[in-house]
């Protein structure tokens, strides 16, 4: 595995993200190569960004999570993941969004982009999350081409930063600078939440925020 920063020089293994945290896309932001891999072969693991985001509210951080269906238990390979809509759990994560950035900058902007990702239009995880990056990343105006893994293996080009991407371990970035947060006061800032904090906070100034991160 080549560390970070290094990286960054070479095409990027990545896990598959449900509106990724700041330092995912921020990788995606400062590679310099035009591709960037998502594993799909993977046994699929708990408590990880694959499909939960976090948002701040007015009481603070909020981890939202879509439960998920594994049809062969805790062996199920991450592109058979299914989404369990019977929760018709869309409709609460888009309410928890528009109630925690609404007020924000550029909430409006962007709303007409997103909101018809939660609709209930996906049954498939992978699939849903790479057309959500995939939409992100022409938001962000970040030229990337995103490829699947077809088996569970480094690609020879690529970096493997799987493992370094995970909620339960600190971010990959060290620096988050401040910026204007809708919660937020002159005494605290949260960092490294999902993309949605910078996108509707900071909106075509987005781009430049991820590359200020180190």
């Amino acid at each position: 595995m080549t560390h970070f920063p290094e990286s960054l020089n070479s095409e990027l293994l990545l896990p598959s993200a449900y509106f990724g945290p700041v330092s995912y896309y921020a990788l995606l932001a400062k590679s310099t190569a035009k591709n960037a891999w998502i594993e799909q072969k993977e046994t699929y693991p708990k408590q990880s960004w694959r499909n939960r985001c976090t948002i701040l509210t007015d009481q603070g951080p909020l981890d939202l999570i879509i439960p998920v269906k594994r049809a062969q238990g805790n062996h199920t390979p991450f592109h058979l993941i299914e989404t369990d809509n019977q929760s018709r759990w869309y409709l609460n994560h888009w309410r928890a969004i528009t109630s925690a950035y609404n007020a924000s900058p550029f909430f409006m902007y962007y709303r007409d982009q997103i909101e018809p990702f939660f609709k209930g239009g996906f049954d498939n995880l992978l699939e849903q999350n790479v057309q959500l990056t995939s939409m992100m990343l022409s938001l962000l105006k970040i030229e990337m081409k995103l490829l699947l893994t077809q088996d569970f293996r480094v690609p020879e080009s690529a970096s493997d930063l799987r493992v370094c991407l995970s909620p339960k371990k600190p971010p990959i970035f060290k620096v988050f600078p401040h910026y204007t947060q809708v919660f937020g006061d002159n005494s605290s800032f949260y960092r490294n939440l999902s993309i949605l904090d910078v996108l509707f906070n900071l909106g075509p100034e987005s781009k430049a925020y991820l590359h200020s991160v180190e």
